[in-house]
């Protein structure tokens, strides 16, 4: 499926940035995820080319429901990815979490000199698609139905925005929640999907950082990276190898290369130069030719 950029005339791309494969980094939630060195490298991209951060926040959301009193739920799909499932109230804590965490990265980028604006997906309707009210779970080993769930898939991404704060040389930092199109509500989103949204929008190079060198063919060891996926072949082997968190994020890069994104890198957010060395070798690079 391809994302669907905003029906508003596109602007011109400025000079600095004109042709130039735009880069999308998304930058994990995780507690063992340090976003320094990433904030840095962001910096020293934006000097050559536009540059757009895509943030998560799971730590954050899971700290402030513990503060309030709030105990997560969490469930997995008759697929076996796990996940929160985002009732009203956690919906709430989310929104607050989600908003500290973008104001972070944004103040953060401002100490490196880079002049960055954020964005939640549901400013400019920039990240928008059905909401999914009840999803199907798997409980004692039976299909289920719960309802009651604040989530939804993301299926128009509006490009113009992006380009033209690339236009006006802002760095984008955008994250979830998204916007329900029909309800006008804000809702959850993963946001590995949303990065992967983004990039396929922009067809841009998406850089997926985590707390791991890439897809290790034995989750165990991080000698057994594997270091290109360029065929459906080697794709499903990386399927095969990805397991919890890595699922989510072999999905994405899918849906990445599938709504025209350039490259997908997943790489290590704690090495020195994580953007740059991921963008020079490092990781797992995923090429369209693995899902044509």
């Amino acid at each position: 499926m391809g994302y669907i950029p905003s029906g508003h005339p596109k602007r011109s791309m400025d000079t600095r940035s004109e042709g130039s494969t735009p880069v999308v980094v998304k930058i994990g939630g995780a507690r063992a995820v340090e976003p320094e060195g990433a904030l840095a490298d962001v910096a020293a991209l934006h000097e050559d080319g536009s540059i757009a951060v895509v943030h998560g926040g799971s730590t954050a959301v899971d700290e402030l429901l513990e503060r309030l009193g709030i105990d997560p739920e969490y469930v997995e799909t008759p697929d076996g990815i796990a996940g929160r499932f985002t009732d009203e109230a956690t919906m709430e804590a989310f929104t607050m979490a989600m908003a500290k965490v973008n104001s972070d990265l944004v103040t953060g980028l401002q100490r490196q000199g880079v002049n960055a604006v954020g964005l939640s997906g549901a400013d400019g309707r920039l990240m928008s698609g059905p909401r999914k009210s009840a999803v199907r779970v798997l409980e004692d080993g039976k299909k289920k139905i719960k309802r009651g769930d604040h989530s939804g898939k993301i299926e128009s991404v509006n490009a113009d925005l992006l380009e033209t704060l690339f236009d006006g040389d802002y760095v984008p930092v955008a994250g979830p929640p998204m916007l329900a199109a029909e309800e006008n509500i804000a809702v959850n989103a993963d946001a590995d999907r949303a990065a992967a949204a983004v990039a396929g929008a922009l067809g841009a190079r998406l850089v997926v950082l985590t707390d791991v060198p890439g897809v290790l063919a034995d989750p165990d060891d991080s000698s057994t990276l594997i270091e290109r996926v360029d065929s459906p072949d080697e794709l499903e082997r990386v399927e095969d190898a990805a397991e919890g968190f890595m699922t989510k994020k072999v999905m994405a890069a899918v849906e990445a290369l599938e709504g025209d994104a350039a490259e997908v890198v997943v790489a290590d957010a704690n090495e020195e130069e994580p953007i740059q060395s991921a963008l020079a070798g490092a990781g797992t690079h995923f090429t369209p030719e693995a899902v044509r």
